[in-house]
């Protein structure tokens, strides 16, 4: 499953991966104007459509001796077995308890302050949340996360050599711009030397002598 998932990213088949994106996209499109339920339906009925014609022609061909009999045009999809079985269940549910697991500690860690840095990042990623929860809706960003999912590492790919040209010049201007910081702060703070000098030395104070009696 995940060589496929890879294959639709990477464009590899690319009347597979367009049909998938195309389908996907208009789908959640779909949405704003009909509910999930309905859209599912029309969905099956669609497919049921170009599906069905073809069963009754096949049919027809085997009654009047065309084809021999038992023959099945979606044959290959029926008889795929895409059950799981006990060990690769157990795996699966494995693998989600685990995710769960890793979700609700690092939620309850984020909540609680176990780190005040990871904490103010965890806030500001809300509040960016909810200003974008403001300005559009889930499906907007859904259909956005899709299309940048199926664009963007095909994108990396195709401009590895570039961005990463790029991302090592970046990387040279701010270790200039932090040595250059670095190098005037050395300027601008006083040596331990003269700051020495400058401090005055505490006077003695006189000791009174003691009268005798």
């Amino acid at each position: 499953m995940a060589i496929k998932v890879m294959d639709l990213i990477y464009w590899r088949d690319v009347g597979k991966t367009g049909l998938v994106v195309t389908g996907l996209v208009i789908g959640l499109a779909s949405l704003f104007q009909l509910s999930s339920v309905t859209m599912l339906s029309y969905l099956c009925i669609s497919i049921m459509c170009l599906t069905f014609p073809l069963r009754l022609y096949y049919k027809l061909l085997e009654l009047i001796r065309k084809i021999p009999e038992g023959v099945h045009p979606f044959q290959s999809y029926i008889g795929d077995d895409s059950s799981l079985t006990d060990e690769e269940t157990v795996l699966v549910v494995e693998e989600v308890v685990l995710m769960m697991a890793f979700a609700i500690t690092e939620i309850k860690r984020l909540l609680f302050i176990d780190s005040i840095m990871d904490s103010i990042k965890f806030v500001v990623l809300l509040y960016v949340l909810t200003y974008m929860g403001i300005t559009t809706n889930g499906l907007t960003l859904v259909i956005v996360g899709v299309i940048c999912v199926f664009s963007l590492p095909l994108f990396y790919k195709q401009m590895q050599g570039r961005m990463k040209r790029i991302s090592k010049a970046v990387r040279g201007l701010l270790t200039k711009i932090k040595n250059l910081f670095k190098m005037l702060y050395s300027k601008l703070r006083p040596s331990p030397a003269t700051t020495s000098a400058t401090t005055p030395t505490p006077t003695p104070a006189p000791k009174h002598k003691l009268k005798s009696k």
